[in-house]
């Protein structure tokens, strides 16, 4: 501990485990520190006896329900796009080595009381129970349109302007109805509220064609999900940084932020040891002076011993609920994986919704949703805010992330690396390619 770092990072949740990686092979000397025993702070993925220790004061889990080390439960649930820049993260920096990932079997969205699959192109969209007849011509016409465009040929464009033209004019352009725009926006774009109707619809476009190519690598779906879990990311990050000269220390209390006499973030004092650095990295529980509540999520982690009806005994699919088809202002989510990912034991299934609380009883609003996942063997709920920090942390050197939102997808977490990494750095992050393992033996082979 008692060492000058460059930087410090506390906490083992994605978003630091990224960051502390990246600064690691950028050359900087980094401690990474976590008060618990387990990587993956907020987000980790937790065996059965931590669920029921957890969520049930410690009560023995159900001896039928298996062994312990079948079940690597995440408590926020996230999948991949196959063509994010996360994934591209994994893959320059080589953390792909440490991880296994394994298709999400199904995309699907609710519809007037039935879940369907999403349509990723114009072959589905002639095909979907989710629109009317004369709406699937339209629908094929409009993803024709959004994958044969190409900015330097105004013979693709149709006379849109996807820099000035709102998202809402575009879907006007093609006739698309209400419920079309909904899904599109939703279930395709993954936005997550409606603003985007009235914003150029440039992003709305690069969006679907992220999910369209995304679908394209694989087929069935567009999401990947690591085996065991989404707590082995971190954990392959944190492996990433060790191998880069980075410390890590799990277990090890935080019991003061130290700051110099002009308010600058000087270290950290763990009982009587101190640890020094010029900038903190950290999550929101280490600074609860500095950030505030934008909200609540209730997420309901459900075990189930069958696959989610309606959904082709698929052994996982995500369920978007867009916000009108309930009447609400957010969408609910369902992430639903397997054994197949090695999450829970053979013949059970996890099932997490999750959404941003509106009511004064958060379980309430997700009824809709726990009804479309039939019988439920067991079930953990839990309510936790949502908050941001009060500053850009440019003035005392503390940048604080922020807690994880209520989707179930990576969209807002990597926009939040890349924007703490900006503002900790002043440049844009741009990953470099690693050499793979086997390039470095290669090398050292000929050396």
């Amino acid at each position: 501990m008692e060492e000058e770092y460059d930087v410090i990072v506390l906490g083992t949740g994605l978003t630091e485990c990224v960051l502390s990686g990246v600064f690691s092979v950028e050359g900087k000397k980094v401690l990474h520190v976590d008060r618990n025993d387990y990587y993956g702070g907020e987000s980790a993925s937790l065996n059965l006896t931590q669920l029921y220790r957890k969520f049930r004061d410690g009560a023995e889990p159900p001896a039928e329900f298996g062994r312990d080390r079948d079940y690597n439960v995440d408590l926020i649930p996230k999948f991949m796009m196959a063509n994010e820049e996360l994934v591209r993260v994994l893959t320059h920096t080589d953390v792909t080595r440490y991880l296994e990932f394994k298709q999400v079997d199904g995309s699907y969205v609710y519809r007037d009381g039935r879940i369907s699959k999403v349509p990723s192109n114009e072959f589905e969209a002639v095909s979907t129970p989710l629109v009317g007849l004369f709406e699937k011509r339209r629908l094929k016409k409009f993803l024709e349109f959004v994958q044969k465009w190409k900015d330097d040929d105004p013979s693709t464009h149709q006379g849109v302007d996807l820099d000035r033209m709102q998202a809402i004019d575009m879907f006007k352009k093609f006739g698309l109805e209400a419920g079309t725009q909904d899904f599109i926006g939703h279930a395709m774009a993954l936005y997550t509220d409606d603003e985007f109707l009235y914003s150029p619809a440039r992003e709305m476009y690069d969006r679907i064609i992220l999910y369209v190519s995304s679908v394209a690598r694989y087929g069935k779906s567009p999401y990947i999900y690591p085996m065991y879990g989404l707590g082995e990311l971190p954990q392959g990050f944190a492996r990433l940084s060790a191998i880069y000269g980075g410390t890590y220390m799990l277990d090890k209390p935080v019991d003061e932020i130290l700051y110099d006499d002009n308010g600058k973030f000087r270290g950290i004092r763990s009982g009587e040891e101190c640890a020094y650095a010029k900038m903190v990295v950290g999550d929101p529980s280490y600074f609860p002076d500095k950030v505030k509540p934008v909200g609540r999520v209730i997420r309901a982690i459900c075990l189930l011993e069958k696959p989610i009806p309606q959904t082709g005994d698929l052994s996982s699919v995500q369920i978007i609920i867009p916000q009108k088809q309930l009447g609400r202002k957010h969408d609910i989510y369902i992430a639903c994986v397997s054994s197949t990912h090695s999450v829970c034991a053979k013949g059970y299934y996890l099932a997490i919704v999750s959404t941003v609380v509106e009511t004064d009883i958060p379980e309430k609003e997700i009824l809709p949703a726990l009804k479309l996942l039939g019988p439920i063997t067991e079930k953990f709920v839990s309510v936790s805010n949502v908050t941001v920090p009060l500053e850009d942390g440019t003035t005392d050197n503390v940048y604080i992330s922020k807690s994880y939102d209520a989707s179930s997808h990576f969209v807002s977490i990597y926009q939040d690396i890349r924007d703490i990494y900006k503002r900790a750095t002043g440049k844009e992050l741009v990953i470099k390619r690693r050499p793979r393992q086997e390039e470095e033996q290669a090398t050292l082979g000929s050396a």
